[in-house]
């Protein structure tokens, strides 16, 4: 049997939303709760150091509340439901496979210790295992734990995330198209400088994927 057969029979799939057994992890009530609130928002930049920002959802209401879950209660299975939802918009997820390589943004031992896993880890995972996009999680580190960035003001923000990223195997995104994934994006202090490190193995193209914008 495997592994995944295993979990769904001690932990059986639920709909992310209204908590219904549902193999998909999304029921179809719920879907079209979702599809009212996705906007599949496609912001161009010129002044980051990333190309473009891909996001479903603006971070209120329903949305909000789902991610602080999947975020800060550990109901890490949910991010079944969110690329689950993604997928289904095939014109927007054509954008996500334009990308050669995806980036999950990292966190610190230490959170990630706490937490148990990477959000971002999750999404970015999935997503490749639904494209031919290559996932690669040995390259962007994060080598200090600062104050979360939630916590902290825009100013207060962009001095707290400067310096924290380390870059290694650089020859593995020369030239790649790379998608750097994130869960929340509200003032992109965070990808922003984690596209500036990226920057230094001279890819051709920076995009940001995220569930949603504040």
């Amino acid at each position: 049997m495997k592994i995944e057969k295993l979990i769904n029979l001690v932990y059986p799939p639920t709909c992310g939303i209204c908590g219904k057994l549902n193999n998909d992890f999304l029921c179809k009530k719920c879907e079209k709760i979702l599809e009212t609130e996705a906007i599949y928002g496609v912001d161009k930049t010129l002044d980051k150091y990333f190309n473009e920002h891909l996001y479903i959802f603006l971070y209120q209401g329903i949305i909000r509340r789902i991610i602080l879950k999947y975020k800060f209660q550990e109901e890490a299975y949910l991010y079944k439901t969110f690329v689950n939802f993604l997928l289904k918009n095939e014109n927007f997820f054509e954008k996500i496979k334009k990308y050669d390589t995806i980036v999950p943004v990292p966190i610190s031992r230490k959170r990630f210790k706490e937490r148990g896993y990477n959000q971002s880890e999750l999404i970015a995972k999935e997503i490749a295992c639904s494209s031919k996009l290559e996932l690669e999680t040995e390259c962007l580190f994060k080598t200090k734990n600062i104050i979360e960035q939630s916590k902290l003001n825009k100013e207060e923000r962009l001095k707290n995330i400067q310096g924290v990223y380390d870059l290694v195997n650089k020859r593995k995104l020369y030239k790649k198209k790379i998608l750097l994934v994130d869960d929340i994006y509200t003032t992109g202090s965070t990808v922003n400088e984690c596209a500036r490190v990226l920057r230094k193995a001279r890819p051709s193209k920076i995009g940001v994927f995220t569930l949603a914008k504040d």
